[in-house]
């Protein structure tokens, strides 16, 4: 989940957006090449972020996190969104492939060991990185975590999340008949895959809507008009990836936490998250004896909420005291 508008509220203590001093299109197999690029120093210590979705795609805002005189800041597009190529595709596209490319970009840039920055979506692909790869984490920056469990699919699309937003909830159901409505996503799989351009951005424009709508303490429940292109890559990586549970197992991130036991874990979570409930911080917390948990009051999901962000840039600052 998470769909980052790029956009930062007045007041946020953030540093500036440095421009990236190297860019590339890499391939990782399979037909497809994803975008990598860094910024800061680059000579600094090495943080990899990973944007939410699946199918946001990075953004300049998501340098602002990192002092650039400290950090030697990597982002990349996951496979099929952003200016990773090919757009939109969910062909060899898995949490498996994307852990792999991970690797492939560390050994590429020749870093031996770094800090995973991941919130919502970007936080699971986090996890399950770190889980199979622990000698290569030096830090967890998680934010809005989320576990891909049934239960918290069921929350977002199931019902919970509409008790509380149920004029925005029935423009999202509405477009699907009403003896589809007990598996949404479902019934919108069937309509981001049917082979009809046109209709997949008709559908992948209403799916984005209903959860960029939910992502601020301060939205009206309005998700706006995301553009139609962007839409159908992030609707249908999302969709795909949710439909088959992440490839993962039932409770598989709670169940191997000790994997990870030793790595500290900064997580930072708003506590009227509605995409993303605390509930699943506090579990993770609770499993790791190097966690931090800093709920904050005041706040949803979103990324650019100005209590995450500060937050957020405070995690990095003290991970980069030492």
């Amino acid at each position: 989940m998470d769909r980052n508008s790029g956009q930062m509220s007045a007041g946020q203590v953030l540093y500036p957006a440095i421009d990236p001093f190297d860019q590339q299109m890499l391939d990782v197999g399979q037909g497809h090449s994803v975008y990598v690029e860094q910024s800061g120093n680059p000579d600094g210590q090495p943080v990899v972020v990973l944007h939410g979705g699946p199918g946001g795609g990075c953004s300049p805002a998501m340098r602002r996190y990192f002092d650039p005189a400290h950090y030697r800041v990597i982002l990349f597009d996951q496979r099929g969104c952003g200016r990773s190529r090919p757009h939109a595709s969910v062909t060899d596209n898995t949490t498996w492939h994307l852990v792999r490319d991970i690797e492939l970009i560390r050994e590429t840039l020749g870093i031996d060991a770094w800090t995973v920055f991941g919130g919502s979506w970007g936080a699971t692909l986090a996890l399950i990185y770190a889980e199979a790869h622990p000698d290569r984490v030096s830090h967890l920056a998680l934010r809005g975590v989320f576990m891909m469990t049934q239960s918290e699919l069921d929350w977002f699309y199931g019902g919970g999340a509409a008790a509380f937003w149920p004029d925005t909830w029935s423009r999202f159901a509405a477009l699907i008949p009403e003896e589809e409505r007990g598996d949404m996503i479902g019934a919108y799989h069937r309509r981001l895959f049917s082979g009809n351009q046109v209709e997949e951005v008709k559908y992948a424009k209403a799916w984005s809507a209903w959860e960029n709508a939910l992502a601020s303490m301060a939205s009206t429940g309005n998700g706006g008009e995301p553009p139609g292109q962007y839409a159908r890559a992030f609707a249908r990586l999302e969709n795909h990836y949710f439909t088959h549970l992440g490839w993962l197992e039932e409770g598989q991130l709670l169940a191997n936490a000790d994997r990870i036991a030793h790595i500290p874990c900064y997580i930072v979570q708003g506590r009227y998250d509605m995409i993303c409930p605390p509930r699943m911080a506090y579990a993770l917390a609770a499993k790791l004896p190097l966690s931090d948990l800093r709920m904050i009051g005041d706040a949803g999901h979103a990324l650019s909420e100005p209590g995450i962000s500060a937050e957020l840039v405070r995690v990095m600052d003290r991970i980069a005291m030492g």
